[in-house]
């Protein structure tokens, strides 16, 4: 018997995350392959972050707090906003999925980006609205043709700063002429998950726009430069209404114990934070340089990974690299994405690539 499936979900591609260097050593046989594919933190997790889990393993058999207390006001303090105001997430993805459950009814609108990250397009669908897409300009969101696109029937807009996977970023100023046109009706979604990666004084102060009492929302997240992606704890800052709404949906118990203690201890490791910083500033402009050699001219990014034209089929280029041991991501057509990761992985990317394309042609 036929199973029963909304169309929306029915239509739904599943997500594909960055291939496990596990299932590539099984797969192809490939001793100590190497991934960047998936925007992680090559230093790995806070030193601080880690002597907390030893510690926190004895607890396992009691839930874990509902509320994530402790955390919360720490983020609170950190961001000069009442705890209220903050909610986690088992990663801000779960704040997505929560964003359009709570505030797209069947029919509603959300504006984002053509290439931008896919969970947006997958959650509003899942929650029966209607993604309106917008083409980026040079890898960047064109944030005029996205005001121009709210109508009455837009309830959300979504602008991941720095963009995933470009790594292009708009604007303070840019930013504040989109909410100068945006109803305040509409929640702007600022996705910034590679905040702390930023380099550009012109990054805009997103958080001003939640103190001002603007319906928007904050994402940041753990996974990335605090490197505990595995842990899967991110939050959202924004009004205490929008945030009030959103805990209603929320499960009582979304992020774990070991991940509320891992974040917390992290929060206060600005050393780990500077040097995972450090690292990918001087790295990215190694891999850059790399691939200018080899005839490549990756998007200007301000986050921990490069976007490139690869002058050919992409999966062809990432499948070549597979079998060179290299984990790196397809986005689409001739697009691939690397990323940033410790030197000695950085050149054995940049060989591999070579070895695959070729030496190029001028």
């Amino acid at each position: 018997m036929p199973l029963n499936v909304h169309p929306d979900i029915a239509s739904l591609t599943p997500y594909v995350p960055g291939k496990p260097v596990e299932e590539l050593e099984r797969e192809l046989g490939i001793p100590k392959a190497i991934k960047l594919a998936s925007n992680e933190n090559p230093l790995g997790p806070s030193p601080k972050a880690l002597a907390v889990l030893a510690e926190a393993t004895a607890t396992l058999h009691r839930y874990p707090d509902g509320g994530a207390h402790k955390l919360r006001v720490a983020l609170a303090d950190r961001w000069k906003v009442q705890p209220e105001q903050v909610i986690l997430g088992n990663g801000s993805d779960e704040i997505i999925g929560l964003l359009a459950r709570t505030f797209l009814s069947p029919g509603d609108e959300a504006v984002m980006a053509d290439q931008t990250f896919v969970i947006y397009k997958m959650e509003v669908t899942a929650a029966h609205g209607k993604p309106v897409i917008v083409p980026v300009r040079e890898g960047r969101h064109d944030l005029a043709a996205m005001a121009e696109a709210v109508t009455p029937k837009t309830r959300l807009l979504f602008l991941c700063n720095p963009n995933n996977p470009t790594g292009t970023m708009v604007t303070a100023d840019e930013v504040s002429r989109l909410m100068a046109r945006v109803p305040e009706s509409v929640i702007v979604v600022f996705d910034e998950a590679y905040y702390e990666y930023v380099q550009s004084r012109e990054f805009p102060d997103s958080l001003a726009y939640v103190r001002q009492g603007r319906n928007a929302i904050v994402l940041r997240t753990f996974s990335k430069i605090y490197g505990l992606a595995g842990l899967r704890i991110g939050y959202g800052v924004t009004t205490s209404e929008i945030a009030g709404y959103l805990n209603r949906l929320r499960p009582p118990f979304n992020t774990n114990s070991l991940a509320q203690r891992a974040a917390l201890a992290a929060l206060t490791d600005e050393e780990h934070v500077a040097q995972s910083r450090a690292l990918n500033q001087t790295e990215m402009v190694a891999v850059r340089s790399g691939l200018a050699v080899l005839g490549f001219q990756p998007l200007p990014s301000q986050a921990n990974f490069l976007y490139f034209d690869v002058g050919r089929d992409g999966r062809e280029v990432f499948q070549g690299l597979l079998r060179e041991g290299v984990i790196v991501r397809h986005i689409e057509g001739r697009m691939v994405r690397v990323t940033v990761g410790l030197p000695e992985e950085n050149r054995r990317f940049l060989a591999a690539l070579k070895k695959v394309v070729g030496t190029p042609t001028r």
